[in-house]
């Protein structure tokens, strides 16, 4: 039970990147590590599929996600909220 709890509060931030498709928005999380050898810090980026059934993430807006049950081959992540919105230009 408590493992379920754990995933269920597991959540991401990232900033969104593509807002193209219909209930789906494509977001970039970002990780800072060391390299195992040299010890230099190596910046990763992830892209994750998530859910979005209201439309209301653009691009460029920072978003929190969380795991979910898969909706397709590539999404399995839902958004929470909308942390940030990006500037218009």
């Amino acid at each position: 039970m408590a493992e379920a709890a754990e995933k269920a509060s597991r959540t991401l931030t990232g900033t969104v990147v593509s807002a193209k498709t219909a209930k789906t928005i494509a977001v970039e999380i970002e990780r800072v590590l060391k390299h195992a050898r040299y010890g230099k810090n190596i910046r990763r980026t992830t892209r994750l599929l998530a859910h979005d059934e209201a439309g209301q993430a653009r691009e460029g807006d920072t978003v929190s996600i969380s795991p979910c049950r898969p909706m397709s081959r590539r999404k399995s992540w839902q958004l929470v909220s909308v942390l940030e919105r990006a500037d218009k230009v």
